[in-house]
């Protein structure tokens, strides 16, 4: 089987472990510099954006302090309150006066590096980081990306999904707050969701592992109607599966 040579490298950043995996054949001197770009870049979301970190920028703006003028934060919080108003207020990055993007940061800080990867010439990637996943190209030549959607509690294989383009986002495994009452719940095993835009799908996997059953059933079949985002959802007792959605990807069971 013909293979791409291309690199990877693993780190630990916003605390979980992060995979970069590059299968476009590129010289050495090529790959190392994107390499270190690529988790400069993570580190820095993570300076950035962690509401954790005693000196980041989000920290600074819950203590009422001055930040400084960075374009992506605009961003990030004006696309968290867009995402706010499209989940009815079930993902909310500002909950009992506190801003914490989390919900949205991950994905979508893997979403900008996929791009930044491909518009530097390795278009065949796949990233990984908890349960956010972003593929492009191909694993090897004529070949999709096999990717397993596993339950982040036992780590068994509900799905495998074969793409060229996707993002992959799943939430589950612990109890998540409530936005509406401030309350932590847990009512699902787990939510994955699957579309172009990884960061969307990670904060629609957590508006619905939030939501509960009922209403995560049907803000799924709302996606499916209206646009590419395809959604599993596993039940709290890990034996009820749920698929909404038909998207251009491959799932076998």
């Amino acid at each position: 089987m013909t293979t791409f040579p291309g690199s990877a490298r693993v780190e630990t950043v916003m605390g979980t472990p992060v995979s970069v995996d590059i299968r476009t054949a590129l010289p050495a001197r090529e790959l190392t510099p994107l390499l270190d770009d690529a988790f400069a870049w993570l580190r820095w979301v993570d300076d950035t954006f962690s509401p954790a970190r005693e000196d980041s920028q989000i920290r600074r703006l819950n203590r009422g302090q001055t930040i400084r003028q960075i374009p992506e934060i605009i961003e990030v919080l004006h696309r968290c309150d867009e995402l706010r108003e499209a989940t009815g207020g079930w993902f909310d990055a500002r909950i009992n006066g506190v801003i914490d993007p989390s919900g949205y940061i991950k994905g979508w800080a893997l979403e900008r590096l996929s791009r930044a990867l491909s518009q530097a010439g390795a278009v065949d990637h796949r990233i990984t980081a908890g349960g956010d996943i972003r593929v492009r190209g191909s694993v090897a030549p004529g070949r999709r990306w096999r990717v397993p959607l596993r339950d982040p509690r036992t780590g068994a294989v509900r799905k495998v999904v074969a793409a060229h383009d996707l993002g992959i986002a799943t939430s589950g495994g612990s109890p998540v707050v409530n936005p509406l009452t401030g309350q932590r719940r847990r009512g699902l095993g787990s939510v994955t969701v699957l579309g172009p835009d990884l960061g969307v799908a990670d904060a629609y996997a957590t508006a619905m592992y939030a939501m509960g059953p009922a209403l995560a059933r049907r803000f799924a079949k709302r996606l499916a109607d209206e646009g590419p985002y395809r959604t599993l959802i596993v039940s709290l007792d890990g034996q009820e599966v749920a698929e909404y959605g038909g998207a251009e990807t491959r799932l076998a069971g």
